[in-house]
């Protein structure tokens, strides 16, 4: 059922008047929406995973079980054991030349967070910020992707049962009222989506000065090293990048290797996707792509790199594919794209699918310049034992978030941010990283009785002079 709200910008002034009238949000109502939300999700788990499968076609309960809701179990469980720490006020010390006045910082919520969802994980991707929101003490207006209906439309219901309008709503709409959303004077913006559509919200928002935070996508190598255990580092990366059948924003998205390793490359890729996934076609396990859209996206792809002289590589557990291609289900066997070069889509673009190109490098600094040379990913993976090799990595990129040895597990670390830089994105969430993002932090100076600011004070002259030389000194 779809239950009656209110139109957009009155929700908002409803949600913006019942922040400014309880700027102090205790903890217990602050544990309490978060508990609501718990119950919220362990209360309709087959209901949420069925209709996440029938947005995709084939997508397997598991993988929402374990993507979408055991991460908003772990985020929730991590928000309220720390809640009653990060509330507190933060004691700092003063300076001499304000002693004895005292100071701290207060804690305090922003007021209104608006929240842009995506379709690829669209339960967690929707409830993980606005929980973050909800600890932080705000108010909270979702609007989910409409390329995933029947799940917003389930997540519009729920919260409105578990929910006041003014502590927590959700919007549903096409891309034009997600375009008048971005429009709406948030106290904070939280969009996550591609690079492209966040510029577009950035500058919706921009009009009112919205604070934002961007989480993006963009291009995330995968570098192995020649020390590397290939066999372990090809299981590792065909279960990132083939997880939700690549639809994820922290997919490894090229591989870097060590020029003559093609051959060996490939083979372990083939036999890890056969380990994971022993058939593609009717496999519940393999999730298919969203909608005919990415799935002729993708065809594309492969052709613009053929016709550029690229090498396609099936990957087909049964070995019997004789291409990567099922329209009906849209289940996609993966492809290893060889003798890539600049100018094909599939170094250009996002791939956001099972598509693997595999770039071959002489020495790690060409490889380095290759990641370098390209906007900053939200993910970078490195496979190795060599210490130094990493070392030489991680201080020579600069990346949104890194795993090393696995892909994906860093997302997961609740004391690790989670955010882009540069084109992937802009600020960062997750834990305590992600309350301060969506909290105001007050610098607060109480004065002293026996307090000597006077010091300072016209007119000036010899003591204002004597005052200054003795700092210049202790300073």
């Amino acid at each position: 059922m779809t239950h009656e709200t209110l139109p957009m910008h009155a929700l908002f002034d409803a949600q913006y008047q019942a922040s400014r009238a309880q700027m102090e949000v205790p903890l217990a109502l602050r544990r309490d929406r978060l508990r609501r939300l718990r119950r919220l999700i362990d209360g309709n788990t087959k209901a949420l995973c069925a209709a996440v499968e029938a947005d995709f076609g084939v997508r397997s309960r598991n993988v929402t079980e374990v993507a979408d809701l055991f991460m908003l179990r772990s985020l929730i469980s991590h928000l309220n054991t720390h809640l009653p720490r990060w509330m507190k006020p933060i004691k700092v010390a003063t300076p001499v030349y304000l002693k004895p006045a005292t100071a701290y910082i207060q804690r305090q919520p922003l007021g209104v967070v608006g929240v842009i969802s995506p379709w690829n994980y669209p339960v967690q991707l929707a409830f993980a910020p606005a929980a973050t929101a909800l600890a932080a003490g705000n108010r909270v207006m979702l609007k989910p992707s409409e390329l995933t209906p029947l799940t917003s439309e389930l997540m519009a219901d729920l919260v409105h049962d578990a929910f006041d309008e003014e502590e927590f709503s959700v919007i549903q709409g096409d891309a034009a009222l997600a375009a008048r959303f971005a429009t709406l004077p948030f106290d904070h913006l939280f969009f996550t989506g591609s690079t492209a559509i966040g510029r577009k919200v950035a500058a919706e928002a921009a009009a009112n000065l919205t604070p934002m935070t961007l989480e993006l996508g963009g291009k995330s190598p995968c570098i192995i090293d020649k020390t590397c255990d290939l066999n372990d580092a090809a299981i590792k990366i065909a279960h990132g990048k083939l997880l939700n059948a690549g639809q994820t924003c922290i997919a490894p998205d090229y591989v870097l290797l060590p020029r003559g390793q093609e051959a060996k490359f490939e083979k372990a890729f083939a036999a890890a996707v056969k380990r994971l996934f022993p058939r593609i076609e009717g496999n519940p396990d393999y999730t298919s792509l969203l909608n005919d859209r990415y799935f002729e996206r993708m065809q594309a792809m492969l052709a613009d790199a053929q016709a550029k002289g690229a090498t396609l590589k099936v990957i087909d557990p049964q070995g019997a594919a004789a291409s990567p291609a099922n329209s009906a289900s849209r289940q996609m066997a993966p492809v290893l794209v060889f003798d890539t070069a600049s100018g094909m889509r599939v170094m250009e673009e996002e791939i956001f699918g099972p598509i693997l190109p595999v770039l071959s490098y002489g020495t790690l600094d060409e490889a380095i310049g290759i990641i370098n040379a390209r906007p900053r990913p939200l993910a970078l993976y490195w496979f190795g034992t060599s210490n130094s090799a990493r070392d030489k990595v991680l201080n020579n990129t600069v990346s949104g978030g890194v795993s090393v040895n696995d892909t994906l597990m860093h997302i997961a670390h609740e004391n690790l941010p989670f955010g882009g830089v540069g084109d992937s994105g802009w600020g960062a969430y997750h834990g305590h990283i992600g309350f301060l993002r969506l909290t105001h932090e007050k610098g607060v100076l109480v004065q002293s009785r026996l307090g000597v600011g006077s010091l300072f004070y016209p007119p000036y002259g010899v003591r204002f002079e004597q005052v200054i030389a003795m700092l210049k000194r202790v300073l």
